[in-house]
């Protein structure tokens, strides 16, 4: 009877004390930083499949599947021959308007400056229409000659590259007319086939994608060179370039004829 009550005694005790219960894990706290980036990045995503990467290693890539366009190119150099203090300057710049329909493109070309190779600054105008080909230059006309068929073919990713890849940067806007998406790319992503050897440095550079045409809308890089070979001159200089490529009237067929003086 006595080890009964003795074992009740202790069960009775037991039961008395306060039980400790452990308290359930707290959920981590959010970072609201982190949430509102998501929310923009979402809302202003592109639509798949573009909303990944995308690829221009030509930044005119794909154009010749919408109806018409107008397309401007820029490539400046501003600088020095390496190793000297002998300035040098340079400019490329191109406008480019295409009809699909007709098969027709007309290129408008203006170099300046030594690193071009021309001797002296020049323009030209190209213009395509289905088979047949035309320039003029310093007002003489050429027509269905390799000289005609390789300037109106002029590509502004010729000139001034594009990127191997690009990833959505999470901005919209509306640019030239046109609601695009902002991308990101490294300057390892760049293609600069006006650019040789030397070390490049990539100040800045902006991306805009239209992915309603599948196209790039605009394309602004500033680099730093030195000691790089520009427009395939042999000598290497220091200094400054700036691309800059806009797309315009997308869908318009612009009406292309013989150029005046042909």
């Amino acid at each position: 009877m006595y080890r009964v009550c003795f074992i009740l005694s202790l069960l009775l005790l037991a039961a008395c004390e306060p039980r400790v219960l452990t308290p359930a894990p707290l959920p981590t706290p959010a970072d609201i930083n982190a949430v509102a980036t998501g929310v923009v990045l979402t809302q202003n995503a592109p639509p798949p499949p573009y909303n990944v990467a995308i690829q221009f290693p030509a930044i005119d890539d794909r154009l010749a599947e919408l109806a018409g366009w107008r397309a401007t190119v820029r490539l400046e150099f501003d600088g020095v021959f390496a190793r000297t203090t002998r300035p040098t300057q340079a400019t490329a710049s191109a406008e480019i308007a295409f009809n699909q329909l007709s098969s027709a493109r007309r290129v408008l070309v203006e170099t300046l400056g030594e690193l071009v190779g021309q001797a002296e600054d020049t323009t030209y105008e190209a213009v395509q229409l289905g088979p047949d080909t035309f320039l003029i230059r310093e007002d003489i006309c050429q027509s269905n000659t390799d000289a005609s068929v390789l300037a109106s073919a002029l590509r502004a990713g010729t000139l001034i590259g594009g990127v191997s890849q690009a990833a959505p940067a999470g901005r919209r806007a509306t640019i030239n007319g046109v609601e695009v998406f902002g991308y990101n790319f490294a300057q390892g992503d760049l293609v600069l086939p006006a650019i040789r050897g030397g070390e490049v440095t990539m100040t800045s550079g902006e991306l805009w994608f239209s992915a309603q045409h599948n196209a790039v809308v605009r394309f602004w890089v500033n680099l730093q060179v030195s000691g790089s070979i520009i427009f395939d001159r042999q000598l290497p200089v220091d200094g400054t370039v700036v691309i800059r490529y806009d797309l315009y009237d997308i869908g318009t067929a612009y009406n292309i004829t013989v150029p005046f003086g042909c």
